[in-house]
């Protein structure tokens, strides 16, 4: 009985050596400062490399891409300019030598306005004196489309007045400015384009009219358009003539390339 007790006992405390063994043991593959299981369970310690990496994350935060910015550029236009779809005044590249200078002379020699261009009009139309050119038939024409297809008026584009009778770009930007009170472009005639290539207002030479137009528009000042055709006209009919020019009688005799060459 004392064997069997003891016996009894004996393997008692083993259990109870093994039982503490195994706590122990889990104790320790939780490691220091570990909870229970459950809710509230704090987290594994990392290993070596794993803390490594972690502390490089916390020194060198992710850098955020920046998105590109566009930059809008405002100026102020001036009042003849303002409205939607304005584009700045451009700076010719080019521009012929005193040509300030002799447009100032051709103000001067003009100011009297007694040129056959400042005579001339539409009541002359059916003058008998007038010379036999198709200009009263293509009036008549014109008359017929505008009563018919405009209600007695005159279209407001360039495009539909070239499409006239007898129009073409001269009269069709002449017509715009004086009905319409807009300078569409610089109506160039005969007189124009002779004298702008006489003063070397156009980079090279120019062989047409509608050629002169494009090459005074690249540097001639817009607020200038709608002056230069009565200025020129008028010169060209008393002073700088098709044959035998006047230039003795020029004030821009000495600014005037052509009359150099004379």
């Amino acid at each position: 009985m004392c064997r069997l007790q003891k016996f009894g006992m004996n393997n008692a405390g083993m259990n109870n050596a093994g039982m503490r063994m195994v706590t122990r043991s889990r104790s320790r593959s939780r490691g220091p400062g570990a909870g229970p299981r459950g809710s509230g369970e704090e987290a594994a310690p990392l290993q070596r490399g794993e803390a490594a990496a972690e502390k490089r994350k916390d020194c060198h935060p992710v850098k955020r891409q920046r998105k590109a910015q566009s930059l809008n550029v405002a100026y102020e236009a001036s009042d003849g300019e303002k409205g939607e779809g304005t584009k700045p005044l451009k700076v010719p590249s080019w521009e012929p030598r005193d040509w300030q200078q002799q447009l100032a002379n051709i103000r001067t020699m003009r100011s009297e306005k007694d040129a056959p261009v400042d005579q001339l009009g539409a009541e002359h139309c059916y003058d008998p004196s007038a010379p036999p050119k198709n200009k009263v038939k293509y009036i008549k024409q014109t008359s017929a489309i505008l009563q018919q297809n405009y209600d007695g008026d005159i279209p407001a584009s360039v495009a539909e007045l070239v499409a006239l009778p007898g129009v073409g770009p001269k009269m069709a930007h002449l017509a715009m400015a004086v009905a319409w009170g807009t300078v569409s472009g610089i109506a160039v005639d005969t007189h124009v384009h002779r004298i702008a290539n006489r003063l070397r207002w156009t980079k090279k030479v120019t062989k047409s009219p509608e050629e002169t137009r494009a090459a005074l528009e690249e540097w001639l000042p817009r607020d200038l358009w709608s002056e230069i055709n009565g200025l020129l006209v008028g010169f060209g009919q008393q002073i700088c003539l098709p044959v035998r020019p006047r230039c003795q009688a020029c004030l821009n005799q000495a600014l005037c390339p052509a009359a150099q060459g004379l």
